[in-house]
Formats: structure tokens, sequence, C-alpha cells
């Protein structure tokens, strides 16, 4: 648990006040937060159905890709990626949280039914390089486009 706990505290580091927030989310009874993008992490999001085989390239490729978020019913995937690239990213179809937005966020390592993790912050600011997630997202869609799942 001190990994949860670890990352409970990089996560809450982004509140304008950390300690309310991680007091609050603790006792939270649905393990959520509302917390702002844009400080130690922006927020790729893509939708399900390229998310996943996403996830798979960079799991692949990578020991452990960056913090990644799912939506309840699996449409939308959110991959934490550093501050910044909301900013400058143009990918279609790619929606972004950036400086100015806020996200919820559920608590590592509790169950909640909604937002989930599909990969937990380990506490140590590890984010996925966007160069890396935007070559990973066209090799699944190649994948998709010829109905393959390689």
């Amino acid at each position: 648990m001190a990994g949860a706990k670890t990352a409970v505290e990089w996560l809450a580091s982004v509140a304008p006040d950390p300690e309310s927030c991680r007091w609050e989310w603790e006792r939270n009874p649905l393990g959520v937060a509302l917390l702002p993008a844009g400080r130690a992490w922006d927020v790729l999001i893509l939708p399900g159905e390229l998310g996943y085989p996403t996830l798979d390239v960079l799991t692949r490729i990578l020991d452990r890709p960056g913090p990644v978020l799912v939506d309840f019913g699996d449409d939308r995937m959110g991959f934490l990626v550093p501050p910044g690239t909301a900013a400058r990213w143009i990918g279609t179809g790619i929606r972004t949280a950036g400086a100015g937005t806020w996200i919820v966020v559920p608590y590592p390592g509790r169950s909640t039914r909604g937002v989930r993790w599909l990969v937990q912050p380990d506490g140590s600011g590890t984010l996925t390089d966007p160069a890396l997630l935007e070559l990973a997202m066209h090799e699944a869609a190649a994948s998709l486009a010829r109905g393959t799942d390689e």
C-alpha cells in the first residue's frame, strides 16, 4: 500500500490545497477527486476503441507506461503525459486536458464504479512520452484498419 500512498501524494500535489484534497479524497465514498490538469501532467483522451490497442502497443515496448485512466463504459481512455502537451497536440479525434482544465481522478488502489486506473501512477511522476504515444496510436490505428490485433 506504500505505492498507493505515494501515488496519492503525487496526484494530490497538484491540488490548490493538497492536504485538504487528500483528506477529502480519502473519505469520499465515490473515491474520486477533481484535480487540475496542466501542473504535473496533461491528459490525452482517446476513444476506447483506439485507446486499448494503443495501450497494448505501449506495453509491448515499455516496461511501464505512464498512468492511464478509463471512464465508465470504457468509452474513453486518458493517458497522462507531460504538462504542455495538450497545448501543442494537433491530432484529430483526440481530446486534451491541460492548463485550465480539471479531471476526475480515482483514488489509487481503490475500486470505483466510474473512472478507474488501467495503469496506476506509481508516485514517481512517470508519464507517457507523447511522441511514443503518437507512434503507438498510429500502429494501433493501422492494425485496426487491417482488422488485426497485432
